[in-house]
């Protein structure tokens, strides 16, 4: 039985490791991207003026899926346009459901940590 086992547990982890051991390619438009830990972000629609106010920068949550939009022409700036998914209560300061905000390539990852998911999913399991 514990074989059995066993052959589960590593049919069940492998494709999790490997996907994980994939290298990423570059961040193109339509890509699913997630935020770097907690991380503040531009919103898009209210930009316009003499600059960015306190009012005009929302949070995203670590690990808050984004779809990129657009990426700036320039391959040195880093800038990037995406959409926020997932939230479907607007609470200030977490940035709302599909809003498009302005991000530095810095504060994202193309895939997600796996290992912090995996603990935060137990640690729901499990009442922790």
């Amino acid at each position: 039985m514990w074989a059995i086992g066993l052959v589960v547990i590593v049919v069940l982890a492998a494709p999790m490791i490997l996907y994980s051991m994939a290298p990423t390619g570059p961040v193109r438009e339509g890509d699913t991207v997630f935020s770097r830990g907690q991380q503040r972000a531009h919103l898009m629609g209210i930009l316009d003026g003499s600059g960015p106010q306190d009012q005009d920068i929302c949070l995203l949550d670590p690990g808050n899926p984004l779809i990129v939009l657009r990426r700036s022409t320039d391959p040195f700036d880093g800038i990037l346009v995406a959409r926020v998914q997932g939230h479907s209560s607007i609470e200030w300061p977490f940035c709302p459901s599909h809003a498009e905000v302005r991000l530095m390539i810095h504060q994202i990852v193309q895939k997600p940590d796996l290992v912090t998911e995996l603990k935060n999913r137990l640690t729901r399991l499990f009442g922790g």
